[in-house]
């Protein structure tokens, strides 16, 4: 045997490296039993690690998961103050048109009253005037 041996792994492994140390255990052969122990070994090195990739797998994917949830959040919040921001803006318009109508009809209100006081002005003069004309003539 070289120094580096070839061994299978998994489940499989594992049963055959128990096989082979058995066999090399019976029949005195000292380098069959350490390349079935060497078997066992890596067999379950092998079942440990990919519990471990397993794990980190579920892991990482909790992480993916736990990050999109931040990114959606994070995209609400903005549609939220954007809809806040959108809602703002046309209140404030409904509110500046309501202001601007009421200051056209405060104006045609005004000018009406200004009319009319020029109204009652011109009637005074000319009852004055003739009130003038009466006391001379």
């Amino acid at each position: 045997m070289s120094d580096r041996e070839e061994t299978a792994g998994g489940p499989l492994g594992k049963l055959a490296g128990k096989a082979k140390e058995a066999i090399g255990g019976a029949i005195g052969h000292e380098d069959l039993q350490r390349e079935g122990r060497l078997q066992e070994v890596q067999a379950e090195t092998e079942a440990e690690a990919a519990k471990l990739d397993a794990v980190a797998e579920r892991k990482e994917s909790e992480a993916e998961l736990k990050e999109e949830r931040a990114e959606t959040q994070a995209e609400r919040r903005e549609v939220e103050l954007e809809s806040s921001r959108v809602e703002a803006e046309e209140t404030a318009e409904r509110k500046l048109e309501r202001e601007q109508r009421q200051a056209r009809a405060g104006q045609v209100e005004e000018k009406a009253e200004a009319a009319e006081l020029e109204r009652q002005a011109r009637r005074a003069e000319e009852a004055a005037q003739t009130l003038n004309s009466k006391e001379d003539g």
